[in-house]
């Protein structure tokens, strides 16, 4: 079951069609010529297609027009935010909303609006310190220069098919800008760069590829352990489990250390950032005793290629316990896409052994697939 958060901003884009080149603070105006809203009719064709995936997904979302009526319409399952439901709403509940959702596992929050809606978004999720949040924009403003949106409704609703299908979607960190609208009546366009958020994109092959589009697997391993070399570099006092497979030997051998392509070993970064090697061959018991002694750590797993599973198959020294301690925020999966598109559109999978923690980690989690490049993928 995978999580979207929803939020529409019911006056995106009504002062569009009267002439007024924006919609912000301007909403009595944009009615007083008779316009119209038409952002829950833009929510409304991006998630039509994904009414046939009823079974495989929820939604968090706001009363009313904010989320609400659409959701009805199309016959969602949903929760809603403890909010009133008001007949004009405001940049400040937009941000109330998100503040809300940042306190809910979400997968992929998805918006209705602007650039002023983005800006909005971007700076109550900085406010709750959760940025790390997905984050996809249906364009439904006057000004769409961000890059968080699908070219149209319809393709932001592509995205979110294909990750309830088990497709490739790509995280990648896009633009926040708008423009000055108070200028822009004035004809001066005066854009502003806010930031970035994580957004979701229909998944290809972007890096390492030799022509056709075919995954050099040699130089995807290379591209993954430099990152992950990197990663290790920028987290001193961590400690870092490395499971078993070939994409994690690569980083091992990145590194400079001894590997156990079968096992699970240790490695620490120092104050400095220097990883160095604590241990090889872990078994459940040593981990544990490795937690007692460093409060931050992560795992690094590779994907069980043809199968999909991240625990259970050749890891079981990562048992409910293990993972209950590290917690799925600190799990760092690693995978080429070859790999993940053999899957066929097959969910990962997680079997601790524990049915609970099993429902607890299902969703969706990140995959770095390449130097600064990873994707989102079903879990269950």
């Amino acid at each position: 079951m995978i999580t979207f958060g929803l939020i529409i901003n019911p006056y995106a884009g009504i002062g569009g069609a009267v002439g007024l080149k924006g919609s912000d603070q301007m909403i009595d105006e944009a009615f007083r010529r008779g316009a119209q809203q038409k952002a829950m009719a833009r929510t409304y064709d991006a998630l039509k297609g994904l009414t046939e995936h009823q079974q495989g997904c929820r939604f968090i979302t706001c009363p009313g027009d904010m989320g609400q009526s659409v959701l009805d319409e199309l016959d969602f399952d949903y929760a809603l935010l403890p909010m009133p439901t008001k007949e004009q709403t405001s940049a400040a509940d937009t941000q109330q909303a998100v503040t809300l959702m940042a306190e809910q596992p979400l997968d992929v929050l998805v918006f209705a609006g602007g650039d002023g809606t983005a800006r909005d978004i971007l700076a109550a999720l900085d406010k709750s310190d959760r940025s790390d949040i997905p984050v996809l924009g249906i364009p439904a403003g006057v000004k769409i220069h961000s890059g968080v949106y699908g070219i149209t409704p319809q393709a932001s609703g592509e995205v979110l098919q294909t990750l309830l299908q088990g497709g490739l979607v790509d995280i990648k960190e896009s633009e926040v800008r708008d423009l000055d609208e108070e200028a822009f009546r004035q004809d001066k366009v005066i854009a502003r760069h806010y930031g970035e958020m994580r957004v979701p994109q229909v998944g290809h092959f972007v890096q390492a590829v030799k022509q056709g589009g075919v995954e050099s697997e040699e130089l995807v391993l290379a591209d993954i352990a430099a990152y992950m070399r990197e990663q290790m570099e920028d987290q001193p006092q961590t400690l870092f489990l490395i499971g078993s497979g070939k994409t994690t030997q690569a980083i091992m051998e990145e590194l400079g250390l001894d590997n156990t392509l079968l096992g699970v070993d240790a490695v620490f970064s120092d104050q400095n950032g220097h990883p160095e090697l604590l241990a090889n061959d872990l078994n459940e018991q040593q981990i544990l005793q490795l937690f007692e002694q460093y409060p931050i750590r992560q795992a690094v797993l590779s994907i069980m290629g043809g199968q999909g599973h991240i625990t259970g198959r050749g890891n079981q020294q990562f048992s409910a316990q293990v993972l209950k301690q590290l917690g799925k925020a600190n799990i760092c999966l690693v995978s080429t896409k070859t790999k993940l598109t053999e899957l066929n559109g097959r969910s990962l999978i997680m079997d601790s052994g524990d049915a609970a923690l099993n429902q607890e980690w299902a969703g969706t989690i990140e995959v770095i697939t390449g130097y600064r490049d990873s994707v989102v993928q079903p879990i269950s």
